[in-house]
């Protein structure tokens, strides 16, 4: 059993870098299917069941601490990577796709809390999945944190994520033979031929990890520090808010040029996940068949408000196929969608994605708190 604190975040570290080489350094497919975060948050969760972690004041004290410090700094690398400019060049169709793909999550969520009848355990789960699928799953965790979700609820949240993601990805890819035929049906006549030339936001250059890393810190502490004067529904949410608007402002400046912000944010991402993780300790799963459910609903719902809204603005396949994936699927897979089209198109997959880290934490709070009121 680890009782040490520096071991138990020296064990966790050990496994974010099993799974993450064992994704970007093997050809494994099941990573194709099923990203290494579901399989961070799942071993962790197992060597928290089986005992390997004590839980006493020193490790939950590292545990609050860590996270609390890793969360805004996360934030605010992964939002360097927005550029706005680049968004507005997608022209009519996939703007309305994405527009049309928040929405329709969003209002999917709120009906099937109604007819579901969320408790507040169930509202607070799905508020965190909100931010997943309207962003990722570092909004989900952003989103998760805000709504005080607790680390089971966030558990459930998590595989409901991973299996409707599973079947959504399959379903879209499926899809894509029959392009013509949907385009012919909602009489869509869009050229997607000009996307090619516009490019995504990347980082060139050297990588500049320690600056990155010195400037993320001092933005979390910086960003605690008005949380504590300036609360906004509580200190968290405070928090989230502000590293996201400080995020958002540094896309504009130079600051965006700084190589190595995508790593890095990747990297406490999974950090993070693996700390959820460790704290998850599922006596049962008993329950988990109407999250799983409720999940499929929601996409159900999506998918329709998506065909209707390709018919009445004549929208083709593709928008609307990367706009959803984009938003539930992520930087992860929409570019795949979007390659299986035209590889001149992966651009186009990837700034989608990229403005769901802005999109997916302020939804899902809204998203989150609306379920939340509903429940009580």
């Amino acid at each position: 059993m680890i009782t040490q604190p520096l071991l138990y975040l020296f064990s966790l570290a050990i496994l974010v870098t099993t799974f993450y080489l064992l994704e970007s350094k093997t050809s494994l497919k099941i990573f194709k299917l099923i990203p290494a975060v579901v399989f961070i948050y799942a071993s962790s969760m197992l060597l928290a069941s089986v005992g390997l972690f004590e839980s006493n004041a020193e490790i939950n004290a590292i545990y609050k601490q860590t996270k609390t410090n890793l969360l805004p700094a996360m934030l605010f690398l992964m939002l360097l990577q927005v550029d706005l400019r680049h968004f507005v060049k997608l022209g009519r169709s996939l703007i309305i796709a994405y527009l049309l793909a928040v929405f329709s999550i969003a209002f999917g969520f709120i009906v099937v809390a109604l007819v579901f009848d969320f408790s507040p355990a169930m509202s607070g789960a799905f508020g965190a999945l909100a931010g997943s699928w309207m962003g990722g799953t570092a909004n989900m965790i952003a989103v998760g944190s805000a709504l005080d979700v607790s680390e089971e609820a966030f558990a459930y949240a998590l595989v409901v994520d991973s299996v409707n993601y599973t079947f959504w990805v399959m379903l879209l890819l499926f899809l894509v033979p029959f392009a013509s035929y949907f385009n012919k049906f909602t009489q869509s006549s869009e050229n997607l031929a000009y996307l090619g030339d516009i490019g995504c936001a990347c980082n060139m250059g050297a990588k500049r990890y320690w600056l990155l890393i010195l400037l993320a810190l001092s933005i979390s502490f910086l960003t605690q520090y008005i949380s504590t004067l300036f609360v906004i529904i509580n200190a968290t949410t405070s928090m989230v808010i502000f590293a996201s608007l400080f995020g958002i402002l540094g896309s504009f400046t130079r600051l965006k040029e700084l190589n190595g912000s995508s790593e890095l944010s990747t990297s406490m991402l999974y950090l993070i996940i693996a700390l959820i993780g460790s704290h998850a300790v599922v006596e049962s799963f008993s329950g988990l068949g109407l999250y799983v459910i409720s999940g499929a609903c929601i996409l159900i719902i999506h998918a329709l408000i998506m065909i209707i809204g390709a018919k009445l603005f004549k929208l083709d396949l593709f928008s609307i196929a990367v706009a959803s994936l984009a938003n539930i699927g992520g930087v992860a897979s929409a570019p795949i969608l979007a390659a299986t089209y035209n590889k001149s198109l992966v651009s186009v997959g990837v700034l989608m994605a990229i403005m769901g880290y802005i999109i997916g934490t302020f939804g899902g709070l809204a998203v989150g708190n609306i379920l939340i009121g509903l429940s009580q």
